[in-house]
């Protein structure tokens, strides 16, 4: 993140002495990234943060991916993964892959349980709250998260996810590395443009410390392995949550894409002008509710188009698709159409839409730079029909 932040208590000068109230040193912690070159945190803790008293092996769930063939566009409807709901479920262990490549892996989850204590070390983590709300405990604080937020976590911040009732993510992990605003939003120096679709009070990160106490605490760990990720269970001698204070440029936080401006023109804009995050070999938009197009011959669908270079991944949240009547897609859908090849609106979609003055939609939308591949969860869900639906649902002879 970009913006500079101090939560609870720091000392003057960092690096210096800071002492607890019994007179002991509080142990810092320097959270940084790219070799200490880039953005980072101090965090000041009670005790020692790298104190393991076990360790264990944790099996990670079905992280295997099929390729994408024969080349098709695919439709998976993610709300058939959890058809009971997400009782019994956590956000962390209950997670299903859908789509993933080197870059980037999709996740789904419906969750209505208390999820375990857990760090991502690949990777920051992107998670659109579809439905439901949740707190999200983590070293640095407390979210209050609801329908409607992207949250970014950082890789390495120990979290656990508290649902109120049912909840359901999309997850969108960085295989490797940092989800980020856009650099064209942002100034040499790191602020907001005038320019952007959002800015910093547009986003929401913890306020005050939340500390906790408690002995043989265990966090599952994801991290890098030899042939892929890899799991393990690290017992620390305390509580991870004992941080009385941090200050820097990296941390959680929350936007809601209600907050997001969309840039509309006289005539349809390009899929770019809805972006909102960016990772290595991904970007991340959204397409929210908005007027649109007003030039008086303006089609307001979508064109035709073939990004040659991407892979395009949208996940259908809410509203009304007045282009993909007739598809099949419904809220809970995402449409996947691999780089190359052609995709627009349904026959027809494009005369209906004449006139119209505003689209009430809201879906999230990953392109990714390298082919995507599909997981279990993927494959579980797939609606076979969907490639010939363009050709009124009919799969072609021969």
């Amino acid at each position: 993140m970009v913006q500079y932040r101090q939560v609870g208590e720091v000392p003057p000068k960092r690096h210096t002495q800071f002492r607890q109230p019994d007179g002991r040193l509080y142990s810092e912690e320097l959270m940084g990234e790219e070799g200490f070159s880039s953005d980072s945190a101090l965090l000041y803790h009670r005790e020692v943060p790298s104190a393991l008293v076990d360790a264990r092996p944790w099996q990670l769930p079905d992280l295997t991916t099929t390729p994408n063939s024969p080349l098709l566009p695919r439709h998976l409807k993610l709300h058939d993964l959890f058809p009971g709901g997400g009782s019994g479920v956590d956000a962390v262990t209950g997670r299903r892959l859908v789509l993933g490549n080197a870059d980037v892996r999709i996740s789904y989850v419906a969750a209505a349980a208390p999820s375990p204590l857990y760090k991502n070390a690949l990777g920051d983590e992107c998670v659109h709250v579809e439905r439901g709300t949740a707190t999200l405990e983590t070293v640095f604080g407390v979210l209050e998260v609801h329908a409607g937020d992207l949250v970014v976590l950082p890789r390495g911040t120990v979290h656990r996810w508290l649902p109120d009732g049912d909840v359901q993510l999309y997850v969108v992990e960085a295989a490797s590395g940092h989800v980020q605003p856009p650099k064209r939003y942002r100034s040499a120096y790191g602020q907001f443009l005038e320019s952007s679709p959002y800015c910093e009070r547009d986003l929401r990160a913890p306020s005050a410390p939340l500390l906790q106490t408690g002995t043989d605490v265990e966090v599952l760990v994801r991290h890098r392995g030899p042939a892929g990720p890899v799991g393990s269970v690290h017992v620390h001698a305390t509580h991870p949550f004992d941080v009385v204070g941090w200050d820097g440029c990296l941390y959680p936080y929350a936007f809601d894409l209600a907050d997001f401006e969309p840039i509309t023109g006289r005539v349809h804009q390009p899929p770019p002008v809805h972006q909102v995050f960016e990772g290595g070999g991904f970007v991340v938009c959204a397409f929210v509710p908005r007027k649109v197009d007003y030039h008086p011959l303006a089609v307001p669908v979508p064109y035709y188009h073939s990004n040659v270079d991407s892979d395009e991944v949208m996940f259908y949240v809410g509203g009304d698709y007045e282009a993909r009547k007739g598809s099949g897609i419904a809220l809970g859908s995402v449409s996947l159409h691999p780089g190359g090849h052609a995709h627009g609106p349904q026959p027809g979609a494009a005369e209906r839409s004449l006139g119209a003055e505003r689209f009430d939609e809201l879906a999230v939308m990953v392109d990714t730079f390298r082919p995507l591949e599909l997981g279990e969860g993927g494959r579980a869900c797939e609606d076979p029909a969907y490639a010939w639906s363009w050709a009124g649902g009919r799969r072609p002879s021969g």
